[in-house]
């Protein structure tokens, strides 16, 4: 039977740490993925608003296929500067992609990134011509554990998901055949996380009570239904940043299939999605810790479909733990 793994965190993916730092201040922050070994990743973009760095470069048939660090961050496009301060520390580590080694020639830390938008939050932003990403990124690195927290934390900090406050989640998922899936979300949608009774969209995904064990009501839904999203919403002010991560090798084509698979996990927790409005990103990091069974494609298909359920739990999972911040009430104060 398949099972969330010991931390429920997507760091029950063996070869796999999350580091977060942030500013209360500014109610932002970021989250660093940081694979223990160069690993291959994948990503797939639907968001109309999206904010992102060096995704090209993972294309699959690119030159690198391999990443040195994932980095989402808060800020909007002053959120992207988070990834330079994390290239730098890893680069000073001697990590990175290099041709050939050559003397006096340092190697190239591949950290693509993705950013939302909590610009107008209510914090403090007038950093002037130094906001505070870069060393941001390099205290979350630094910070790189098994062990991080959820909801007010990292790049979802200063988050909202429709009108509850959004926050950073995560789940795990151990299936039948050994495989590990882990999920992160940073939440900062335009939809909702939740039915118009409080119950959340994922519901139906929840293991245990990991987001509350509140049951949906009986109560069909009218079609075209937003309540609980932003009403009101600019551009490129919503966005829920994911990353899938798994321990089966994959290649960077197979990888990429899975992250088009699991966006199903994020219309399965936000209603609706991959808005205009919204930037919505999905990364996928292979650990290579185990080859997929065969045959390979059944394997695939299965590791997809895993992955859309683990992310809709995470997606949850970081609204269901968020605290109340300023003008943005929490799911836990409103419905407990």
């Amino acid at each position: 039977m398949a099972r969330p793994g010991a931390r429920n965190l997507i760091t029950d993916t063996p070869g796999l740490l999350v580091g977060q730092a942030e500013d209360a201040g500014a109610r932002t922050g970021v989250t660093v993925l940081y694979p223990q070994a160069r690993a291959v990743c994948a990503v797939d973009v639907r968001g109309g608003g999206p904010g992102t760095r060096e995704t090209d470069a993972l294309a699959p048939d690119t030159l690198v296929e391999a990443v040195d660090a994932l980095v989402l961050a808060g800020g909007s496009v002053y959120g992207l500067a988070a990834a330079d301060g994390v290239a730098a520390a890893l680069g000073a580590r001697g990590r990175g992609f290099a041709l050939t080694a050559q003397d006096g020639v340092p190697p190239s830390p591949v950290t693509p990134a993705a950013i939302l938008f909590d610009l107008a939050n209510g914090g403090d932003k007038d950093w002037g011509e130094s906001p505070p990403y870069r060393d941001l990124g390099k205290a979350a690195l630094a910070a790189a554990g098994e062990d991080f927290a959820l909801g007010n934390a990292g790049a979802g900090y200063g988050a909202a998901a429709g009108m509850l406050k959004g926050g950073t989640g995560s789940a795990s998922l151990v299936t039948g055949q050994g495989v590990t899936v882990g999920a992160l979300a940073c939440v900062n949608s335009f939809g909702s996380v939740t039915r118009p009774d409080g119950a959340f969209w994922a519901a139906p995904f929840e293991i245990g009570a990991e987001y509350g064990g509140r049951a949906p009501g009986p109560d069909r839904l009218p079609p075209g239904d937003w309540t609980g999203t932003k009403l009101d919403p600019n551009a490129r002010e919503n966005t829920t940043l994911a990353v899938i991560a798994t321990d089966a090798a994959l290649t960077p084509a197979q990888a990429r299939r899975v992250a088009v698979m699991a966006q199903d996990g994020l219309a399965r927790a936000i209603r609706p999605v991959h808005t205009p409005f919204d930037g919505d990103v999905v990364f996928v990091l292979s650990t290579a810790r185990q080859g997929l069974a065969d045959p390979a494609p059944l394997s695939l298909a299965q590791l997809g479909a895993a992955a859309a359920d683990t992310l809709a739990r995470a997606v949850a999972r970081g609204v269901y733990e968020a605290q109340s911040l300023g003008g943005m009430r929490s799911w836990r104060d409103l419905h407990s």
